[in-house]
């Protein structure tokens, strides 16, 4: 445990920046890399100490980038290269470190390798590099199995073979254009490997992993127990993800990342009992994980205090740092979570001082600073394939991808010169720009700024937390230098004791914390 806990990553604040939507520097309504370095500054007054960039590598978009059709390349949408090359000098120059998100799960259906294995046919070597099966039924009608695909609908699809006829069928746990590769053909290792050691040595400091309880799939492919659950509970009986083949995966990656000992492995785990996450945390796999249960608590300080309860377990488990979000890519912002408006707005402040009390390593999501809500975008322009493959019932993920706003008070907020933003700004937004909120005392962005210097000056925070006894409704926990931090998620106010208050996501009344507000004290 000690030695992971001194690793830069151990207790780091990771910005996510959503390359599409952070700042356009080309004019083309989409964000790019030389758009992220234009940003830099303002990231590193806000205190980060490393980037997480999601994929930026050569791909079609079905998926915005999740569909990788050539892994050791930029798509010139971004910048190309050279463009990630200025962003990690640039980042390294103000002591910011970069990571990537990886995507080994699967490939584009545009790659190089799905192509060969179109063109030939059942039986050859190309097919093996993903799963193909043939289907059940008379003449193969039906899919090989019930899987169903995390963004709706089937999880197979049928190829039209080289003969013209229809033949087999191809896995996609997500979107058709992404065909899950075959990890039992050692192929698929050799590749990333050249992958990792691609961007390792161009300077990269590390790995987001994504989907990293998947992977590996089970022998003879069962049936789903229940296919209709919710596409993103990943139950404990799923045999789409959290095989136990996946690890022997993982301990291949950490063999080659090793190989630069300042590197580190973090890994999407929609796993959610202890002890099957803390596997994949063990000394030989991945450094850290995503651990989602203060994602999903709703704004009760029963459930928060179990979902801070059941991550540090989990993470104590492994011997590894915790870690902690509230809101990224694929989820609801926080703000409209926690009721939307000036009490979501509010919850959401005190819950970020919740999370940046906390030991570990904090995952901050472009625009969670600003107070950003979800945008309840029009259906015309909707993008995330989720939309179409659910048959229009599920929404999926643009409402928390809209692009930052940076100034001014009309779209495009400065993000772009091109009004036409690759999804539409609201034109109620002025004030959540960052120049509407540097430097206003009691903004949004001030409450990141200082709660984070104060994070930074707190220095080693620990393992775990003390918790103190409070009323019901109230949470209140001690870190090992003493400083407390209280919220209130009751709907009165809460008396503060006469120690020295560090930091309160809302003005105290009469010297008691209102309600839906946290606060440091010492």
């Amino acid at each position: 445990m000690t030695e992971s806990r001194q690793a830069w990553w151990s207790r780091a604040v990771f910005y996510q920046a959503y390359p599409r939507s952070f700042r356009d520097s080309d004019g083309d309504g989409v964000g790019d890399l030389d758009g992220v370095t234009e940003g830099l500054d303002y990231l590193a007054r806000l205190g980060v100490d490393a980037l997480w960039l999601n994929p930026v590598m050569v791909s079609p978009m079905a998926d915005h980038g999740y569909d990788v059709a050539d892994p050791r390349d930029v798509d010139p949408l971004f910048g190309g290269l050279e463009a990630l090359d200025r962003l990690v000098e640039a980042a390294h120059a103000r002591d910011i470190k970069v990571t990537m998100d990886l995507v080994p799960n699967h490939t584009s259906s545009a790659h190089p390798w799905f192509q060969a294995a179109l063109a030939t046919g059942p039986g050859g070597n190309q097919r093996e590099r993903y799963v193909f099966r043939d289907g059940q039924g008379p003449d193969g009608l039906h899919p090989p199995n019930n899987w169903v695909s995390i963004f709706g609908g089937p999880a197979w699809t049928r190829v039209v073979e080289p003969d013209g006829n229809p033949g087999q069928w191809y896995l996609h746990i997500f979107d058709p254009e992404q065909p899950d590769l075959n990890w039992d053909n050692p192929e698929a290792f050799e590749d990333l490997e050249k992958t990792l050691r691609f961007w390792l040595e161009r300077g990269i400091d590390g790995f987001r992993i994504d989907v990293a309880h998947g992977m590996a799939k089970p022998p003879g492919l069962p049936d789903m127990p229940r296919p209709d659950a919710e596409m993103l509970t990943h139950d404990a009986d799923d045999p789409r993800f959290n095989n136990d083949g996946v690890h022997a995966i993982h301990r291949g990656i950490r063999t080659v990342v090793n190989d630069h000992p300042d590197a580190v492995t973090i890994g999407e785990i929609w796993v959610f009992d202890n002890e099957d996450f803390a596997k994949y945390l063990r000394p030989d796999e991945l450094h850290l994980g995503f651990n989602f249960r203060l994602v999903r608590a709703d704004f009760d300080a029963a459930q928060v205090r179990e979902a801070i309860e059941n991550s540090l377990a989990a993470a104590d488990l492994a011997g590894s740092p915790p870690t902690w979000t509230l809101s990224n890519h694929d989820v609801e912002r926080e703000v409209t979570r926690y009721g939307g408006g000036a009490v979501g707005l509010a919850r959401a402040r005190a819950m970020a001082l919740v999370m940046l009390a906390l030991p570990g390593a904090v995952f901050v999501y472009n625009g969670e600073e600003l107070g950003l809500p979800n945008v309840d975008l029009p259906d015309e322009v909707l993008q995330d394939p989720t939309w179409e493959r659910s048959g229009r019932t599920q929404r999926g993920r643009d409402g928390c991808r809209v692009p930052m706003p940076w100034s001014g008070d009309e779209p495009p907020y400065g993000f772009s010169s091109s009004a036409d933003t690759w999804l539409p700004m609201p034109p109620d937004w002025s004030s959540l720009t960052v120049e509407a909120q540097d430097g206003v005392a009691g903004s949004t962005l001030e409450l990141f700024r200082t709660a984070i210097e104060i994070r930074h000056s707190r220095g080693d925070l620990g393992a775990g937390v003390e918790w103190l006894a409070v009323p019901t409704g109230v949470l209140a926990f001690q870190g090992t230098d003493g400083v407390t931090c209280l919220l209130n998620a009751t709907d009165h106010p809460v008396p503060l004791s006469d120690e020295d208050v560090l930091i309160t996501s809302a003005p105290l009344v009469g010297g008691d914390l209102p309600p839906n507000a946290a606060a440091w004290i010492r």
